[in-house]
């Protein structure tokens, strides 16, 4: 299990698929594309909802998804029960079955939990991951992240548009999408304002808004168990992200002054 991989989780959640899918990139596939970047940078909110729906598609198709029987999907159903939309995107759940440690949320309101992230974490770490990735949804930064995502990688060389639809993406083009996502990140702002929607949904949802604090300090806990020397790719998170005992402190602070009690911290 990688603990790069979970400190990521918060950096990377807005659509941003970290999992290697089952089946590999085609990468003999080419790019195709007569259209110039500039006219690239025109797409309209239907041609960025095609891309997303469709790179949600390729994951759910090249990941092993848990059906409806799974002790992962029963879990997450029940912890994820009346969350239908948030600012009137519908919601909707899955479980990969896969080793990464990690899961993404994307703007068209598509969130994926990975089967090891659940193996790890306790209702509450995992509904307050949840909770702060929905307000990256909200707040529309998982679009303009996926947009960024678009036009720096998949879409560099251009596409071919007919009727004012996108062209589908090929498999080589959804593998650059992907890994331009991983490397992107969100601004300390964002973050802060991420963290009060999640605690503000999960209080209005009829969960205990604790959970935004507990999946902070399970954060702090593997930043820790890292070690001395942390990897690059720890570095540069919690270098360009609000101090994660600064977010801890923020969030217990509301619940304290809410006068909200600490949940029983059962597991599972």
């Amino acid at each position: 299990m990688k603990i790069k991989t979970v400190l990521k989780v918060f950096a990377m959640f807005a659509c941003l698929a970290v999992a290697t899918p089952a089946m590999a990139f085609d990468l003999a596939k080419t790019v195709s594309g007569a259209v110039k970047v500039t006219q690239a940078v025109t797409l309209t909110d239907e041609q960025m909802a095609q891309y997303v729906r469709e790179y949600v598609d390729w994951m759910d198709k090249n990941n092993k998804v848990c059906d409806s029987k799974s002790p992962y999907t029963i879990r997450l159903n029940k912890l994820t029960k009346g969350f239908k939309s948030v600012e009137g995107i519908p919601l909707n759940f899955k479980v990969y079955y896969v080793k990464d440690v990690n899961a993404f949320a994307c703007a068209d309101g598509s969130v994926r939990v990975f089967s090891s992230l659940m193996d790890i974490m306790s209702d509450e770490e995992l509904l307050g991951v949840i909770g702060h990735e929905l307000g990256h949804v909200a707040h529309k930064d998982s679009k303009e992240s996926f947009r960024r995502a678009l036009l720096t990688s998949a879409l560099k060389d251009g596409l071919t548009a007919k009727g004012g639809k996108a062209a589908a993406l090929t498999n080589s083009q959804l593998g650059e999408l992907g890994e331009a996502l991983i490397h992107a990140s969100y601004s300390q702002s964002q973050e802060r304002a991420a963290d009060d929607y999640g605690y503000d949904f999960l209080k209005k949802s009829g969960k205990n808004p604790w959970a935004m604090s507990y999946s902070f300090q399970k954060l702090k806990k593997m930043e820790e168990e890292a070690g001395a020397k942390p990897s690059n790719g720890l570095q540069q998170l919690f270098s360009t992200h609000p101090d994660l005992d600064e977010r801890i402190t923020r969030m217990q602070s509301r619940a304290e002054k809410d006068g909200i009690k600490k949940p029983n911290t059962a597991k599972k």
